[in-house]
């Protein structure tokens, strides 16, 4: 375990690279508002309130009117302009996070806005099976295919949304329909999404998000742990290649967590700080083949994703339990042979 000290240092290493305009780029420049709101609120925990509200000042001058952001910005200027879904659903548990780090009432209702135009985009890309497509391009148009892990977020950020609107007295029911439709869909119908069962994130996601927990939850992580986990490392970005990263790893930790599972938790957030710079910065990830930083990088949303699986396991601010707090209720059985629905795909 690292202590607060050095937390705080490590969130001091993501204001470091806070852009003038107060977004917070990906080591090769660009900004994406998913990342940005992960890098606020690790800064949140550390009480670094100037850089986390030139943060959110920085989403609020580049939401579009259609509650989206773009992809990519580069210099405040969109480079890829498509808005994402589970970009837009973050920043619902940015702001709860927010709230339940720092209590502060007005700048909560300050940011609600943007929250509910952002999560209204979201559900208008809901299918009528339950997925959530990721993006909406340039043209407005949606596209044709949902993605595992981001609906997995998306589902976190409504479970936040739904939070934030019954504590400012402005519920908004159709987003909890939305997310209980997307929980079922996450649990029993995996074969509605795009296959990217490569990458480790689609493995643990559903857990971290909340839509799979209890004994399901164990069986999909004891599944794949083989795969995935290299003792002493951490765990792989993707299954085929010889490489761990911070940011998946310290997510399991998340996910882990959420579960109750201390002893796995703690393990395997020790066995990643080997990624850990003299100045409180993480490396994005080491090629344990090679024994080489790759890339040759270290990522704002590493440090962030560290503070926050740090917060988790210490009780380090009110946000602590967030991860714990979006479990989806038991809408329906996730055996798919027993809800009743008809497959995704065949």
């Amino acid at each position: 375990m690292i202590g607060r000290d050095k937390i705080v240092q490590t969130a001091q290493s993501i204001a470091a690279i806070q852009q003038d305009d107060g977004g917070i780029p990906w080591p090769e420049g660009h900004v994406d508002a998913w990342n940005h709101i992960e890098c606020l609120m690790a800064m949140s925990v550390a009480g670094l309130d100037e850089p986390v509200r030139r943060g959110y000042d920085y989403l609020a001058a580049h939401q579009r009117d259609d509650g989206s952001w773009p992809m990519k910005l580069v210099d405040g200027v969109a480079v890829e302009r498509g808005g994402e879904s589970n970009h837009a659903a973050y920043i619902a548990a940015g702001v709860w996070h927010h709230h339940l780090v720092t209590g502060d009432q007005a700048f909560t209702k300050e940011r609600w806005p943007m929250v509910k135009a952002a999560l209204d985009y979201v559900v208008g890309l809901q299918t009528e099976r339950g997925e959530i497509v990721w993006e909406r391009d340039a043209r407005g148009r949606a596209s044709s295919y949902a993605l595992l892990t981001g609906c997995s977020s998306i589902h976190q950020g409504l479970r936040c949304g739904v939070l934030l609107a019954d504590h400012l007295g402005d519920p908004q029911p159709h987003w909890e329909l939305a997310a209980d439709r997307l929980a079922h869909v996450l649990s029993a119908h995996p074969e509605a999404f795009a296959d990217k069962s490569r990458f480790s994130m689609d493995w643990y996601y559903p857990v971290l998000g909340g839509a799979v927990r209890g004994a399901q939850a164990f069986e999909l992580l004891d599944r794949e742990w083989p795969t995935f986990v290299v003792p002493g490392l951490g765990i792989r970005c993707v299954s085929d290649q010889p490489w761990v990263t911070g940011a998946e790893t310290c997510e399991l930790v998340l996910a882990l967590d959420a579960l109750g599972d201390r002893e796995r938790a703690v393990r395997l957030f020790a066995d990643m700080q080997h990624l850990r710079h003299e100045d409180g910065s993480y490396w994005t990830g080491w090629q344990f083949a090679n024994h080489k930083h790759f890339p040759y990088e270290r990522s704002g949303y590493t440090a962030a994703a560290v503070v926050l699986a740090a917060d988790a396991l210490q009780g380090l601010s009110g946000g602590a339990a967030l991860f714990r707090a979006v479990a989806a209720p038991s809408v329906t059985p996730s055996d798919p042979d027993l809800c009743g629905c008809t497959p995704a795909r065949t």
